[in-house]
């Protein structure tokens, strides 16, 4: 990895609308709608009364595959996102012109053999108003590129999540087309399509993408804490653990100390951790 290229990467604004639609269509990649009958899930696949789903933030103003410039250096081929967070500042529109930038804001060697972290942060702004909608963290570990040298970033710790039982928990399945669905947010990575790709790579079939079980997470944050009221989420930061099949089913476990949450997800047909050390703040209706 090309640390300095990296850490001042010419990164440019991103500008892109999205319609009434499109939110609808990433509450469904995200498992609202499986229960069609229901009033609080049809505020977002219903364009009556429309709501957006917080974690829409997640696939707005997206600047490509700016790892891959060959005057970065990094192994793609090796890179996979380890953690995601979200704070919101407004609830999302329900169509809007939005405005993003991308940046780097810390790169941690964690050696030769073991990798290297690249911390980004975006900032979501509405391009008429210049009202900052959303800032999104989030971090590439770059298998590949350990020995690569570090900012002055030190890692920050990840939250602990409780070892008591957890207070509440939901299970939302997944389908088995769900990552056919979710590419169609915008992340077209074939990993998550095309099966001779996935088993070259390590994987018996594709993946669901990491950021749709966040956002899994999140609707499931929305249904037991907030009935479903968008502008109880401020922010919500989670790591991943391990991937994800479409077709299996999601045990989301939960605590609450006030307006905090902490939680973590399951696969529950592997009873594998997929998403760990999750810490939301919700905000009083």
């Amino acid at each position: 990895m090309n640390l300095d290229y990296v850490v001042d990467f010419p990164f440019k604004d991103i500008v892109q609308s999205y319609t009434t639609k499109d939110a609808l269509l990433y509450a469904l990649s995200v498992g609202i709608g499986a229960d069609p009958l229901s009033p609080q899930q049809l505020r977002y696949a219903y364009e009556k009364d429309q709501c957006v789903m917080p974690a829409m933030a997640t696939v707005l103003g997206r600047p490509g595959s700016w790892g891959a410039d060959p005057k970065a250096g990094i192994d793609v081929s090796k890179a996979v996102y380890a953690e995601q967070s979200m704070t919101l500042h407004r609830t999302l529109p329900g169509s809007a012109t939005i405005r993003a930038r991308e940046k780097i804001i810390g790169v941690v060697d964690k050696g030769e053999s073991k990798g290297a972290l690249i911390y980004t942060e975006r900032s979501i702004v509405d391009n008429e108003t210049d009202d900052l909608l959303a800032t999104l963290h989030a971090t590439l570990m770059c298998r590949g590129d350990g020995g690569c040298g570090s900012t002055n970033l030190t890692q920050p710790p990840a939250h602990r999540v409780p070892e008591t039982a957890p207070e509440k928990v939901l299970e939302l399945a997944t389908l088995p087309q769900q990552a056919l669905i979710y590419r169609l947010n915008g992340d077209m990575n074939p990993l998550h399509a095309d099966p001779v790709l996935a088993q070259k790579v390590g994987f018996e079939r594709p993946i669901l993408h990491g950021l749709c079980s966040y956002g899994f997470a999140v609707h499931a944050l929305l249904n037991l804490w907030c009935d479903y009221h968008p502008a109880r989420i401020k922010s919500v930061d989670a790591r991943f653990s391990a991937p994800v099949y479409p077709g299996e089913t999601f045990v989301v476990e939960t605590w609450r100390d006030g307006q905090t949450l902490s939680f973590r997800v399951l696969s529950k047909e592997r009873n594998t951790k997929v998403l760990d050390n999750g810490f939301a703040l919700l905000i009083e209706p």
